[in-house]
């Protein structure tokens, strides 16, 4: 894993914003662990959860877990398991340090992270409930907010209607405060609003290529492109509409 890229890990950027996100533990992988993890891969069928290492990392788990209210949400460094069913049904949530290891280990893309070299702790936060129309994806260039998309394309949000200047703004108050904080001057960052117009980081991608650019065009003149973006509302036909075939 390159510097960049270790820069953009939880790990990594949380020691500077730790006051804008989820209060987070750390638990630090022996290489064996890791190679358990790179194992997964098979369905995580390499991995034996009654095994001294699977004690191990449990028992760790279990100790930064106890630190924390209620449910769990456990990543890793770069990614977090949401291809596995806890995903699919639950949202990640995690109440035990055993399911918290199970999912680590049934997960592809834990599992290609750590064969990869990008996986060096286990994160784990407080779950939350996370409401969709309520989750964008930041574009910060230069150190400066250029770009904000709605993250869940799913719909239109007709609540995001009447708060879209109020939401530019918070980001944009967000952005120039951690500028200085941020792990590149040029790095996309997945916020959270919450229903007290607070703002917490969720994550930290590359600029260009492989991020997402939701709403948005890696092709886009990003000098010019600015303000918020979201998915409008239908459009709605009056009057007589005669359909021939």
């Amino acid at each position: 894993m390159s510097n960049k890229e270790e820069a953009l890990t939880i790990p990594e950027w949380y020691r500077a914003l730790d006051a804008y996100t989820f209060d987070t533990r750390f638990v630090k992988l022996s290489p064996e662990a890791v190679a358990a993890l790179a194992a997964g891969a098979d369905g995580g069928k390499k991995v034996d959860m009654d095994s001294e290492l699977s004690k191990t990392v449990i028992a760790e788990l279990r100790k930064v877990m106890a630190e924390l209210p209620g449910n769990c949400f456990v990543s890793v460094d770069s990614c977090a398991p949401t291809d596995t069913e806890r995903f699919k049904h639950k949202g990640g949530a995690v109440y035990s340090a055993k399911s918290a290891w199970y999912y680590l280990v049934q997960s592809e893309k834990v599992a290609q992270a750590a064969a990869a070299g990008k996986v060096k702790f286990i994160c784990v936060r407080p779950y939350r409930h996370i409401s969709k129309a309520r989750e964008f994806r930041l574009f910060i260039r230069g150190g400066k907010l250029c770009a904000m998309s709605q993250y869940n394309l799913i719909r239109h949000f007709r609540r995001l209607d009447g708060v879209q200047k109020k939401y530019w703004r918070l980001a944009e108050e967000l952005v120039s405060r951690i500028s200085w904080r941020l792990p590149a001057p040029d790095v996309v960052m997945d916020i959270y609003i919450t229903s007290r117009q607070e703002i917490i980081i969720i994550d930290f991608n590359c600029w260009g290529e492989p991020t997402d650019p939701l709403l948005l065009s890696w092709d886009a003149d990003w000098d010019n492109v600015a303000g918020m973006h979201i998915i409008p509302a239908p459009t709605k036909i009056s009057g007589s509409v005669k359909v021939s075939f």
